[in-house]
């Protein structure tokens, strides 16, 4: 297939390039996009440079399918753009996932809400995504009714410039600031905008995506916060259930959910931590253990590299199911 990949200079436009190259996903042509900043810039897909081209010449190119990840903004503008031209769009930008007429995937727990008419397709934000996929199948086994979560998460989720802000500060340069305060040594409670209720932009798209790819009678509240770690969101999350759970069969559920690897092992210091969830694609859940201060209630840990389960490799996997499902059918190629 033709794919374009929009974005495809920043940081999860390039996780999206190497995701699409280590899973073999079909790319007849590959089309780079991005902004006219990054004009005359190349990058490499299966050992060769392409051109990064305009968004208009990718449009004239007509791919069958467009990946998108260049910021909100960008996202309401031209996705409608890829869609008019029959191409299937996934969006990897808050734009479009609360509207009710476009569908909110994570593949292993909502794939089967995709049909051959969905052209703009939303990817969920990192931190729920992890969250979500360990939650869907202790929702199905116990029914979630309410979720606490606090996140830690890595610079990387606000991109390059809070990269370089975090190495000049280790290296004891000046540079730009992506944060109001020095973030190496530092935790800041704050991920994104503030809102009119106090929380922050953040903090409800956990809120709000959950409840849309779950079910909206989970109660859910967050914190989020970020933290001095380059790459890999983690989350405390605290879940009350309908009925009653045992922790091995827990233990079990999860171990049996695709996607999902157990790392539950204290005694060993065996559990979840960013270093060993870097350039994986898995979410990695351990930490179990009973709230005692009320019934039903179960503490755990989730981990997840957040570009790439949290972001690009999500998105490939939905362009993957759309392709499996023949809800995606490549063109045929003339010999």
């Amino acid at each position: 297939m033709k794919v374009a990949v929009v974005g495809a200079t920043g940081l999860v436009g390039g996780v999206m390039l190497k995701v699409l190259e280590e899973r073999d996903f079909p790319v007849e042509e590959l089309l780079p996009v991005a902004s006219e900043r990054s004009a005359g810039r190349t990058v490499v897909f299966k050992g060769k440079e392409i051109p990064v081209m305009s968004m208009e010449a990718a449009i004239a190119a007509r791919p069958d399918i467009a990946l998108f990840s260049a910021g909100g903004a960008t996202s309401l503008e031209w996705a409608p753009r890829f869609a008019e031209m029959d191409c299937t769009v996934i969006d990897n930008s808050s734009a479009w996932r609360m509207r009710a007429d476009r569908p909110l995937v994570v593949p292993e727990v909502n794939g089967h809400v995709l049909s051959a008419n969905d052209r703009i397709i939303a990817n969920p934000n990192c931190s729920t995504i992890q969250m979500v996929m360990a939650l869907a199948p202790l929702h199905k086994a116990y029914g979630v009714q309410r979720v606490i979560v606090s996140t830690y998460q890595a610079v990387t989720g606000t991109g390059m410039k809070a990269v370089r802000q975090m190495e000049n500060e280790r290296n004891g340069t000046e540079g730009e600031m992506a944060y109001p305060f020095p973030i190496d040594r530092n935790v800041i409670p704050r991920c994104d905008a503030f809102i009119e209720n106090g929380y922050t932009k953040e903090e409800m798209k956990l809120v709000n995506e959950t409840r849309k790819i779950l079910d909206p009678s989970i109660r859910v509240t967050a914190t989020a916060v970020r933290v001095p770690v380059t790459g890999g969101h983690s989350e405390a999350v605290n879940v009350e259930f309908e009925r009653e759970f045992d922790l091995e069969d827990v233990r079990r559920v999860l171990r049996e959910a695709p996607g999902i690897v157990l790392q539950d092992d204290p005694a060993k210091d065996v559990y979840p931590m960013p270093l060993t969830a870097h350039d994986r694609d898995a979410v990695f859940v351990g930490r179990l253990r009973r709230d005692e201060t009320q019934p039903r209630t179960l503490n755990l840990w989730i981990v997840a590299d957040n570009l790439r389960k949290g972001a690009a490799t999500n998105a490939v996997q939905i362009a993957e199911h759309l392709v499996r499902h023949g809800l995606l059918k490549p063109r045929k190629v003339s010999a």
